[in-house]
């Protein structure tokens, strides 16, 4: 199965499951708009519990806030975003077509590492268990050269995105010849920047109505609430200042389903440090955070770190965890050091003094600041499609099922009484009433088991338990595990202990 196919069948299978659904899909939908289906949900906000649980249930120097969508204008100004927040487009001028440049160069080079890929897994077919893939990316004259040609294309790359060189970077995508997806052609306009922001409007009536803008990041909300915060919950330096919400970004290039939408979440933490401190607390933070990507149990292999090769205005160093989508390694977290960009600036455009002071060393100064900022729809994203299999069975059948991380799964349990009669539904019933108070359980007495436990394989439910005529007599049950298949006769007492210890929470965040 080709990468393109899976991620048609991570969209096909989302949305037949109850995950993701498109927005107004009667009224022909809206391009780049999602709503989340009640399983998507529920895994949604599972991610959100386990994020919020690591970054500030067991940090006693990090509170969560909820600040506003809409916020005065001047803070935008401050932070950067009126002058600088801007994509650079190109048209196609056959198809019509607008492209973010920088978009295109990067897809350019992640073909180039699809080649890379595609040597390998030649190459791992041909040595078997001999295969020592590091060696033969050091020494394969075709990889290298592959290798080569990317580091130029970074370099040419990162240096027209810092002159703002929009004249070289439309010559890079002549020179490369990439072509337009949709016309094939490389009939290209000349490349323009453009604004990201929504504007809105506050007011009663258009001629005194203030012009606003939907916020196009969740940071900036953090920042102007740091007197608030820091002095009502008197947190003493280092502290962090934690955040999910919404965030609205007039994308002209928003694809690829989830992972570039019009209105997303972020799930976002600003730490705040003494200057002279931010490479130590960046280091940290690096690694802290894939920790966390990493306790979830999704294989190492498919996250890595890059670093920014051009800064934003804010930074003064900036790296991003990025996982392997179907369609490639892309951003998923950014941990950046943003100096004391935000608040200084902040202190200039409202003229009220943004300080620390700091008691032991008597000293008052503007606290740097060390970000982790992730993108929620992207992590969904990471999680579901890296989940979703399809096994060949034994006797010729075909099983898709969804291997999310137990801990997050929208339901944790489903209680299938064998039959519709002989009491085992009223039995069935009664241990479901006795677990949704702990967990997010499911009662399902629809088709035979064996549709069932598919059905359930399909929604990521890690454990079915079964009713059938035993239990009646002995008050035992089947608990099944769903990657496994494995099925184990135990009473209810036991099956209840199985599951607490198989979604402790404490055990997956110390993994």
């Amino acid at each position: 199965m080709t990468s393109e196919e899976k991620f048609k069948k991570v969209i096909s299978h989302a949305k037949e499951y109850g995950f993701v659904f498109p927005s107004s899909e009667i009224y022909d939908g809206l391009s780049a708009v999602y709503d989340y289906g009640q399983n998507g949900a529920s895994l949604k906000n599972n991610i959100k519990d386990y994020w919020l649980k690591a970054m500030v249930q067991l940090n006693d120097n990090i509170v969560n806030i909820d600040s506003a969508i809409l916020m005065h204008p001047s803070i935008w100004k401050a932070s950067g975003h009126v002058d600088a927040f801007n994509d650079p487009l190109i048209d196609n001028k056959d198809s019509k077509k607008r492209y973010r440049a920088d978009v295109l160069i990067e897809d350019h080079i992640s073909k180039i590492e699809k080649k890379i890929d595609k040597e390998v897994a030649k190459a791992q077919k041909k040595f078997g268990e001999n295969f020592d893939k590091e060696k033969y990316i050091s020494t394969n004259p075709r990889v290298l050269q592959y290798l080569d040609k990317i580091k130029l294309i970074h370099n040419d790359f990162s240096k027209a995105l810092d002159d703002d060189d929009l004249v070289s970077l439309k010559k890079m995508i002549e020179d490369l010849e990439i072509v337009c997806p949709v016309s094939g052609s490389k009939n290209w306009t000349d490349i323009k920047q453009f604004n990201l922001m929504f504007g809105t409007k506050l007011g009663a009536s258009s001629e005194n109505a203030m012009d606003l803008y939907l916020r196009p990041e969740t940071a900036q909300g953090i920042f102007v609430n740091f007197l608030n915060v820091q002095k009502t919950s008197r947190l003493k330096i280092p502290f962090g200042i934690a955040q999910i919400g919404k965030a609205f970004r007039n994308e002209i290039v928003a694809r690829q389903f989830i992972f570039r939408m019009r209105e997303f979440e972020q799930m976002e933490m600003q730490f705040f440090i003494k200057p002279g401190t931010q490479m130590e607390w960046y280091s940290k933070w690096k690694e802290t955070r894939l920790k966390w990507h990493l306790s979830l149990g999704i294989k190492a292999e498919n996250y890595r770190f890059h670093d920014h090769e051009k800064l934003a205005h804010y930074a003064d160093a900036a790296c991003d965890i990025e996982f392997k989508f179907p369609f490639g390694f892309k951003e998923l977290e950014g941990i950046h050091s943003r100096t004391d960009f935000d608040l200084t600036n902040h202190e200039k455009f409202s003229s009220k003094k943004i300080k620390y002071f700091d008691n032991q060393t008597n000293e008052r100064y503007t606290p740097y600041v060390l970000e982790t900022s992730i993108g929620l729809d992207r992590m969904f994203l990471a999680i579901f499609s890296n989940s979703l299999e399809e096994e060949d069975l034994k006797d010729g059948s075909i099983r898709t099922v969804l291997k999310l991380p137990s801990i997050l799964a929208p339901i944790k349990i489903a209680i299938l009484p064998l039959i519709k009669k002989d009491g085992l539904p009223e039995l069935a019933k009664k241990i479901f009433k006795k677990l949704k108070w702990d967990y997010e359980v499911i009662y399902d007495e629809k088709d035979a088991v064996g549709r069932r436990y598919r059905r359930q394989d399909a929604l990521g439910t890690p454990f079915c338990i079964t009713v059938d005529h035993q239990s009646i007599e002995d008050g035992t049950v089947t608990i099944r595990d769903r990657d496994s298949m494995i099925q184990e006769r135990l009473t209810i007492d036991e099956v209840t202990s199985k599951i607490k210890s198989a979604l402790n929470i404490q055990t997956w965040l110390k993994a």
